[in-house]
């Protein structure tokens, strides 16, 4: 048994496109196509979660992706990611340190007093989850004066660009590791090399950075709610703009080439009983993405420490399992073995029903002659 052939395909997948590229088009109140530069600028949380799950930091293609997938967050992740495929790859930078970033916000929930203060920034954490029923009617005026009275309500300020890390005040203290201690050497580059188990740090790391922010939050959520035993604490979650350094072609000098828009946030969980001769330490989980995304960030973070368990004891739970977690928290791996169902299955249905209907008949009675006969 084959598959069947269906006459007119390629024209049927045409017309499918042409019914959706219709329905993006269709005329509404305004009858207005939808600006790359409206995406960019007025769904910035949306636009950080496809930077983030696409593995690429072009802000404007991800607000393209965005726009032809209709809002479709893993399409447009899968598109950005399928671009980033077919560009060469022309230098690479060293390591930079999230202490360098340019930061908007900077939020710690470890300690009230944080050296320059906590700058809580862009965020919802502190509005009323209320519709606001303004905006349904907000005219192109309203829209600008927003802007300008924010920008002249605004005070002079001397604030530095960085601050210090919340977590040098710790280990200055002796109550984290040493940074040392916890690399891995040489970064696993996961868009080269397969994830082949046990599998490095910074292997987990990188597939987390880009993984569906849904996925790594319901593992996580899995062990906040007891599933595990990490309890962290968010010792510093930061959101910034990370200059990024790059080697002069001439004369080989790191020379910043652009900033990037990242979140960051460091945890610290309970402290387990050391090895002898060694004085007990906190335990560190680490998160960093792509654009403003701050429960990714913390999901990562939970999962890092979470994973650090399982490699160290043995995993307890699917959370500190590092083949369970690294292998279904991918957006776009995800997605197309979902969507994989949608194709055809005839053949494989067609067997199931004939075996199906075998089982519904009974088991075959042999006939008293064909038994003697078999003798």
């Amino acid at each position: 048994m084959s598959y069947v052939a269906i006459k007119g395909g390629g024209t049927a997948i045409s017309g499918a496109e042409a019914v959706l590229e219709f329905l993006r088009c269709r005329e509404g109140d305004e009858g207005e196509s939808v600006s790359v530069n409206a995406i960019e600028h007025q769904l910035r949380f949306l636009q950080s979660r496809v930077i983030s799950e696409g593995g690429v930091y072009h802000p404007k293609l991800a607000s393209l992706a965005i726009k032809q997938s209709l809002g479709d967050t893993l399409e447009a992740a899968f598109a950005l990611r399928a671009y980033r495929s077919t560009k060469p790859r022309l230098l690479e930078s060293p390591t930079h340190s999230g202490g360098e970033l340019r930061l908007i916000r900077r939020i710690s929930a470890s300690f009230k007093d944080i050296i320059g203060g906590q700058m809580l920034g862009p965020s919802t954490d502190y509005s009323l989850r209320m519709m606001r029923m303004e905006l349904l009617n907000e005219s192109p005026e309203q829209f600008k004066q927003v802007a300008k009275d924010w920008l002249q309500s605004m005070p002079e300020s001397d604030l530095p660009d960085t601050f210090p890390k919340v977590l040098d005040a710790l280990r200055a203290e002796g109550l984290l590791p040493d940074v040392t201690s916890e690399r891995d050497g040489v970064p696993f580059d996961i868009t080269r090399e397969p994830l082949v188990f046990p599998v490095p740090r910074s292997a987990a790391l990188s597939t987390m950075a880009r993984a569906e922010t849904g996925s790594m939050l319901g593992i996580a959520y899995s062990n906040m709610r007891g599933y595990g035993d990490i309890h962290p604490t968010v010792a510093e979650l930061r959101v910034g703009y990370l200059p990024v350094m790059l080697p002069h072609p001439i004369t080989g000098e790191l020379t910043e080439v652009g900033e990037i828009l990242m979140t960051e946030c460091e945890i610290v969980a309970m402290f387990e009983a050391s090895e002898e001769g060694h004085k007990p330490t906190f335990k560190l989980g680490y998160g960093a993405c792509f654009g403003h995304n701050e429960v990714k960030a913390i999901s990562m973070a939970i999962l890092d420490r979470s994973l650090q368990v399982g490699m160290e004891h043995g995993p307890s739970n699917p959370s500190e399992d590092p083949e369970f977690v690294l292998l279904h928290i991918d957006g776009v791996d995800s997605m197309g073995f979902c969507s994989h169902y949608k194709m055809p299955h005839y053949v494989t249905f067609q067997s199931d029903m004939d075996r199906l209907r075998s089982t519904r008949k009974g088991p075959t009675k042999m006939s008293t002659s064909n038994v003697g006969a078999s003798k």
